[in-house]
C-alpha cells in the first residue's frame, strides 16, 4: 500500500466563469496562460483581479483557467480579515451559503452574492492512485507532514478523478505553519 505523497501550497486565487471573464476583462476576452499547473488542463493565468469586501481589498488576485461553472475565490483565514469577510470552510466548488464580494477587473467590475470561501485541504488523486493508497473519492483521511514544525493534518478530503495527477493541497497558512514546500514529500495516514 503506498503512503508517500507530494503537497503544494496554495495561494489565494479566484475561478471566473465565462460570463464574469468578460464582464471583467471585455467582451470575448479569453485568459492568458501563465504556466501548467500540476492538475491536467488547470493554468495560472496572467490575468489579475481585485477582490473588494466590506473592510479591505485583497489586489492582484491570480485568476486560474481555464473558466469554471461558478465564480469563487478560494482564500486564506487572514485574507477574509482583511476583506472584512467570515469566509466558511469549504471543499472547493461548495459555495451555498457563502459571502459574496465586489470583484474588480481592468474592464468593469461585478457582485458576486456568494462564492468567497476558504478551500479545505484536500488530495487530488487519479483511480489508479486510489487504488494503491486504499482510498476512495470524498473519504477523509490524515497526512503527516515531517520536519521541526512537523503536524499530522486531519480531515483531508480524497478527491478522485481519472484526469487527476496526484498532489495534496494546502492553503499558504497552512503550509507555511508546518514548514512545508511544494513538492516536499508527505505521508497519508488512514
Amino acid at each position: 500500500m503506498k503512503t508517500e505523497l507530494p503537497i503544494a501550497l496554495s495561494n489565494k486565487h479566484i475561478h471566473l466563469k465565462k460570463e464574469d471573464i468578460e464582464k471583467l476583462f471585455g467582451r470575448g476576452y479569453e485568459l492568458n496562460k501563465l504556466k501548467d499547473l500540476s492538475q491536467p488542463g488547470q493554468f495560472a493565468s496572467k490575468e489579475k483581479v481585485d477582490i473588494v469586501g466590506p473592510k479591505g481589498k485583497l489586489e492582484g488576485v491570480r485568476v486560474l483557467g481555464p473558466a469554471r461553472n461558478n465564480t469563487q475565490a478560494e482564500i486564506s483565514l487572514t485574507d477574509g480579515f482583511k476583506l472584512g469577510i467570515k469566509s466558511p470552510l469549504r471543499d472547493s466548488g461548495d459555495i451555498e451559503n457563502s459571502p459574496g464580494a465586489k470583484i474588480v477587473g481592468p474592464k468593469g467590475e461585478i457582485e458576486i452574492d456568494k462564492g468567497i470561501i476558504v478551500a479545505s485541504r484536500h488530495i487530488h488523486m487519479n483511480t489508479e492512485d486510489a487504488k494503491d493508497f486504499g482510498v476512495k473519492d470524498k473519504d477523509r483521511v490524515m497526512v503527516k507532514v515531517p520536519g521541526e514544525r512537523g503536524v499530522i493534518f486531519d480531515n483531508v478530503l480524497v478527491r478522485v478523478n481519472e484526469n487527476y495527477s496526484l498532489e495534496m493541497h494546502v492553503d499558504l497558512e497552512e503550509g507555511n505553519a508546518c514548514g512545508a514546500k511544494n513538492g516536499m514529500t508527505v505521508e497519508l495516514i488512514k
